[in-house]
């Protein structure tokens, strides 16, 4: 039987976890710091989980220099929940934003009905929601959003960009940002979109915007113009440094950098959380009001603990932060940034190295750091099966690409160790040399 140390896995999700905190949180499962219970089984309204949460808030809050303006919430549903809950939200937002001009222009002693009647016109004329599907995840994005606004009509979602157009019908690049059809800005002769979302890091197509979009960052753009940016960080959340300033939200499932499942965390400007219409005018002007459960402003007010939080992973996810701010000390996640792009290179360079053994998806301006997606022999099924066989056979776990895709894909996520990396490009080369002489590797 392998010893853990043995086994080095690239899984996409869930992904590896530092064995430290494993090893801490199976104490913690039977005998949370000699209280006599585990973690699964104190109250999540108890003192204890409550200095859990603010742990956690704090150790993000300085990984990431997460402004004061800036509330952290902890859902459920993955980052597939908050597809439903961005549309949601910041469609509320957007209404309330009419709402109150509405009563500015028209006075606020003007009858309700007025009020309702300019809104739900101006929801049928101007509401629009921006999408870049760059990938798998971003088109499920996209896709739930249509479906959530379909009872409206048709053309409430527009996809500014679907990179497969220029790619054969395939993801795996970005499109320049001058081809992207945005909903245009009040500065260009429109009303502009409610929010813009997209994916930062594509896990099934290994696509990764290397930067914040230039037309998307905030600093350049008037009040009156400004996007709100909604990225879906889950797969290479704190991986780099990001500027949070500059984002409307960002999310993130917790199962690839962060933790285990059960877990999504929400990073949210707290001036978008007192901007909501009551339920009834939503309904009133045709818009669904948001779920309970989704609904950020009412997560905020109660700390995240609305109903029944998993307080175990969350801590987990605190412990996994704690060793990211332990191990890089004042660098930070600049320590971090450095190491994933450090590991990727080493993977990345081998298989440009035998071209003829290796075809690497994306474009190389957008491959991602975090999942390393590739093709054996053009794809071939029979070279694919033999390589993940191998690789098996010498404890490389976790290789096989995406079922919708195939292909091999390994994951470089934070908790990847560098010998392991160091031990699959060891791999690779073996693989190619050998596959040149016709034997096994």
């Amino acid at each position: 039987m392998p010893d853990r140390d043995d086994v080095a896995y690239f899984g996409a999700g869930p992904a590896p976890l530092p064995t430290a905190v494993l090893q801490k949180g199976a104490e913690a499962f039977v005998n949370f710091e000699n209280t006599g219970l585990s973690l699964a089984e104190i109250s999540h309204r108890s003192t204890t989980a409550n200095k859990i949460l603010a742990d956690t808030k704090a150790a993000l809050t300085s990984l990431l220099s997460i402004p004061d303006n800036y509330e952290i919430l902890f859902m459920h549903g993955g980052g597939s929940a908050e597809f439903s809950a961005v549309v949601h939200n910041l469609v509320a937002v957007w209404v309330e934003k009419r709402r109150r001009k509405a009563v500015a222009d028209l006075g606020t002693d003007k009858d309700e009905q007025v009020i309702i009647e300019k809104v739900r016109r101006e929801v049928r004329e101007s509401l629009r929601l921006d999408y870049l599907v760059t990938g798998s995840w971003s088109l499920k994005a996209s896709q739930e959003a249509a479906n959530l606004l379909e009872p409206l009509g048709m053309g409430f979602t527009n996809v500014a960009v679907d990179s497969r157009e220029s790619n054969g019908g395939k993801f795996g690049t970005v499109p320049p940002e001058k081809n992207w059809n945005l909903t245009p800005r009040r500065s260009e002769g429109g009303k502009g979109s409610a929010f813009l979302y997209y994916c930062d890091n594509e896990t099934v197509d290994g696509v990764e915007f290397p930067h914040l979009p230039n037309c998307l960052d905030r600093s350049s753009q008037d009040k009156d113009d400004e996007v709100l940016v909604v990225a879906d960080m889950s797969s290479n959340f704190l991986s780099r440094r990001v500027d949070v300033s500059k984002y409307a939200v960002i999310f993130g499932g917790a199962q690839k950098n962060i933790g285990i499942t059960d877990v999504t965390l929400v990073i949210v400007c707290k001036d978008l959380l007192s901007s909501y219409p009551s339920p009834s005018f939503l309904h009133a002007v045709g818009v669904w009001s948001p779920p309970t459960i989704l609904n950020w402003s009412i997560i905020a007010k109660n700390n995240s603990l609305y109903n029944t939080m998993p307080i175990f992973s969350i801590w987990i996810a605190g412990e996994v932060m704690r060793g990211l701010l332990h191990t890089h000390g004042e660098k930070g996640l600049a320590g971090q940034e450095a190491l994933a792009n450090q590991k990727a290179k080493i993977i990345y360079d081998v298989l440009d190295r035998h071209p003829e053994v290796y075809q690497v998806v994306p474009s190389t301006s957008v491959r991602s750091r975090m999942n390393i997606c590739f093709r054996v022999r053009g794809g071939d099924a029979t070279q694919e099966k033999t390589f993940l066989e191998y690789a098996e056979a010498q404890l490389l776990q976790g290789l096989k690409g995406h079922r919708s895709v195939g292909g091999i894909r390994a994951s470089n996520y934070n908790a990847v160790p560098l010998k392991n990396v160091e031990k699959l490009a060891a791999y690779l080369e073996d693989f190619a040399s050998k596959s040149h002489e016709g034997t096994k590797p």
